[in-house]
């Protein structure tokens, strides 16, 4: 077989792995001249073009250079190009990879398939189709190295939420607290991640991805990549707290900034499929005297109750108002309907913020009103609720010098009404 000629690989030097090419990059590799010449012409245009005579120089140029397609010679001296194959997706696994050869058989074709390559042409091959195939290759490439961008950041999120709730163990009550709070942002994280492993099984055995069932795929990665980004700054706004307040000094958040969040997190929820979600902030925005991370956790906890209400489709709404007067406490009476927690250390001082959740489901019973906020009452399953929800509520309320008022008329739904004091400007 022909040697390799000068200009292969030895005429360029090395490109870091880490300095981006203003063109793709193509590698053509084959142990004869003129195939690696040839396409070298036909693609000097459009791509970057690294030549490789033998499998092993073709390594060397994938790993000091971000190549994003490669032509391999099926029949070479030494490693053949099915090994190759095979040592390149191990290297960079999202590399698309057109296998070319003058002796084709079924066996090969099928070693070809089952390592990943995109496209299996034979020689001489015809310069239409070989473009064609090359576009190909380059868009699933593109398309596996967004997947693997977006995996990564999600595998670093979920890793990063798993260790802050170790480390809120430690902390007690306050881990409780917190670690339900990042279970909940965790949600929509996990629903995010198991349709982006969907996409991924769409990909990965697929000779080619083109037409319709591109634009697709492309539509739902870069929606999904905007997904896991916005839940990636949420959870670092709230995880931040915890670094940040060791001493328990509260942080506060703006009023609307927690319903822009709980918007991006629950959009997503499988508690919020099938029913209408509502999010009405401020005019302008309010900061509540309460630790934003509790102020968070409390309207999951309320918002989700709500929506999980019933199965039957229903309304959401949370509404906020600010009033520059005190409540008047004596109208609220405690009854079979309404309920006022914490009466009795309510400071009730305004300005104060009122941030409601209503629902339009089947209200509450009579019969367990008395004991809604009770620890570890629940009127869900023993799998799907532990009865800790409103009474964390409740605890949280109490020590934000809060009141919850809570109101229900049967067959009209329910609504928790927050009473918090509103920092002064």
């Amino acid at each position: 077989m022909p040697s390799a000629s000068p200009s292969d690989t030895i005429s360029k030097p090395r490109t870091p792995a880490t300095v981006t090419a203003r063109k793709p990059i193509l590698l053509v590799v084959d142990d004869e001249e003129g195939p690696r010449q040839s396409l070298k012409i036909v693609f000097k245009n459009d791509y970057e073009v690294l030549l490789a005579s033998d499998g092993q120089s073709a390594l060397e140029l994938i790993r000091d250079h971000e190549v994003s397609v490669a032509i391999l010679d099926i029949l070479m001296a030494g490693m053949s190009g099915i090994e190759l194959l095979a040592q390149i997706k191990e290297v960079r696994p999202s590399i698309g990879v057109i296998m070319l050869t003058a002796y084709e058989t079924l066996e090969t074709a099928r070693h070809a398939i089952r390592y990943g390559a995109c496209d299996y042409l034979n020689k001489p091959f015809d310069i239409t189709s070989m473009r064609a195939a090359v576009a190909r290759a380059l868009e699933k490439s593109r398309i596996a190295e967004s997947f693997s961008t977006t995996d990564e950041k999600l595998n670093a999120l979920q890793a990063e939420i798993q260790d802050q709730q170790l480390q809120q163990e430690i902390i007690k009550t306050k881990g409780e607290i917190y670690a339900s709070v990042l279970h909940d942002i965790n949600s929509p994280l996990t629903v995010i991640s198991g349709y982006v492993e969907m996409i991924n099984e769409a990909i990965r055995d697929a000779a080619s991805v083109e037409g319709e069932q591109l634009e697709i795929i492309k539509d739902d990665l870069g929606k999904l990549t905007g997904q896991v980004t916005r839940c990636f700054e949420i959870s670092r706004r709230y995880l931040s707290f915890l670094h940040n307040n060791p001493s328990g000094e509260r942080a506060r958040v703006g009023m609307n900034q927690i319903l822009a969040d709980m918007k991006e997190l629950l959009s997503r929820h499988p508690s919020a499929s099938g029913h209408k979600l509502g999010f009405h902030g401020l005019p302008e925005d309010v900061v509540a005297d309460i630790n934003g991370t509790d102020l968070l956790q409390i309207l999951l906890n309320l918002t989700l109750n709500a929506l999980q209400c019933t199965e039957k489709p229903h309304t959401v709404e949370v509404r906020c108002a600010r009033l520059t007067t005190p409540m008047n406490l004596a109208e609220m009476v405690d009854c079979s309907t309404e309920r006022l927690i914490n009466r009795e250390a309510f400071l009730n001082k305004p300005p104060l913020l009122l941030v409601s959740v209503h629902d339009s489901g089947p209200g509450i019973p009579e019969s367990i009103m008395p004991r809604m906020f009770e620890e570890k009452f629940t009127t869900k399953s023993a799998d799907k609720g532990t009865g800790l929800g409103l009474s964390i509520v409740k605890r949280l309320i109490k020590e934000a010098g809060g009141a919850i008022r809570l109101q229900t008329q049967a067959g009209a739904g329910t609504k928790f009404t927050l009473c918090l004091q509103a920092c002064e400007k």
